[in-house]
């Protein structure tokens, strides 16, 4: 049975990129520089310099996008532990949205950092191929909810890709059916329609070229059992075993990412505190429409050491509460004897 969890840590996916990221932690945190030395060494050319200074239409092509995500990632968290002294709290569990599932990975002990930029490389340039071979788009829906936009999509030949949280779903598809899930989905009454700079229909059934090649490609790494259980995206469940893993990121090229059902189960297991870990807050605001009664903190600027700051407070805070609590009890306890 998987322990109740306090804790977790939770990365960010493509998308969450801008040029210049990575570059201030670089620059104060020994650890974070390593971090991307490593990397640049891995891939043999500088991913760091593409991360830092662009130029923005190579970066965001989905081959450099998605290790340089990866590795601004973990960067952060490097960089917060050695902000903190090591002293943030180990996770109970993590999880990563879409291409943040293989970041989740890493700190789960289930890959290498260097395995995991070399596999998520590939899995970038096998999904851009897939999106030639089968070419689409995707677009994200606001202020429909998930039946609603299921009917339309059954109607307009498109697939949900993501239901990241209340009111926010993204679909998948061919370019001429999303014109046609937008007509549709206009007349249902979507507050906005947004369409999303991607290479091809991610985590829909056009991505099927993208899932076999990946198949192949992960069968040359090593994947360890992980440390602590890993969310998955397409179940939304907490996977403890290495070859499960596998399945789940072959599986998550042309599925759904359950990332607000992800949330939810984690609350429900017992996670208190998130610690969204990686450029931008873009998690950060999906779990607070999820639960806003969670705690979310944000590692993703040179400000680290701040916003561990903050959370020891709140810790501390908690705990003289609890104190508090227990003395009120034990007094009420004592006038009733």
């Amino acid at each position: 049975m998987v322990k109740k969890t306090k804790a977790a840590y939770v990365f960010p996916g493509q998308g969450s990129q801008t040029v210049g990221m990575g570059l201030d932690i670089y620059e104060k945190y020994p650890s974070a520089k390593y971090v991307f030395d490593e990397v640049d060494r891995t891939l043999g050319f500088p991913l760091s310099r593409l991360c830092f200074e662009g130029p923005e239409d190579e970066l965001i092509q989905t081959i450099n996008v998605q290790p340089a995500v990866l590795t601004v990632s973990i960067a952060y968290l490097k960089a917060a532990e050695e902000a903190s002294g090591n002293s943030l709290p180990f996770p109970d569990v993590v999880a990563g949205h879409s291409l943040g599932e293989y970041t989740a990975l890493v700190i789960a002990g289930v890959l290498s950092l260097s395995d995991a930029v070399r596999l998520v490389r590939e899995r970038g340039r096998l999904m851009t191929e897939a999106g030639r071979v089968r070419p689409g788009g995707m677009a994200a829906v606001l202020g429909l909810d998930e039946k609603t936009v299921t009917d339309i999509c059954l109607s307009a030949g498109t697939e949900i890709s993501n239901i990241n949280c209340p009111g926010q779903i993204v679909v998948s598809g061919a370019e001429e059916k999303l014109i046609d899930f937008k007509r549709l989905a206009e007349a249902k009454g979507a507050r906005r329609i947004i369409p999303l700079k991607v290479s091809g229909a991610f985590h829909s059934h056009l991505m099927q070229p993208a899932s076999d090649g990946l198949k192949n490609a992960i069968s040359e790494f090593t994947f360890c059992e992980p440390l602590v259980p890993v969310v998955a995206n397409v179940t939304a469940q907490m996977l403890i075993d290495a070859q499960a893993i596998k399945e789940e990121l072959i599986d998550q090229i042309t599925h759904c990412v359950q990332w607000q059902r992800s949330i939810e189960n984690m609350v429900a297991s017992g996670v208190t505190t998130f610690f969204e870990i990686g450029h931008g807050q873009v998690l950060a605001g999906l779990i607070k429409r999820i639960n806003p009664a969670v705690q979310v903190l944000n590692i993703g600027d040179a400000e680290v050491d701040k916003q561990i700051e903050k959370w020891w407070v709140e810790q501390r805070r908690e705990q003289l509460r609890t104190l508090v609590e227990k003395a009120i009890q034990s007094e009420k306890s004592s006038q009733m004897e």
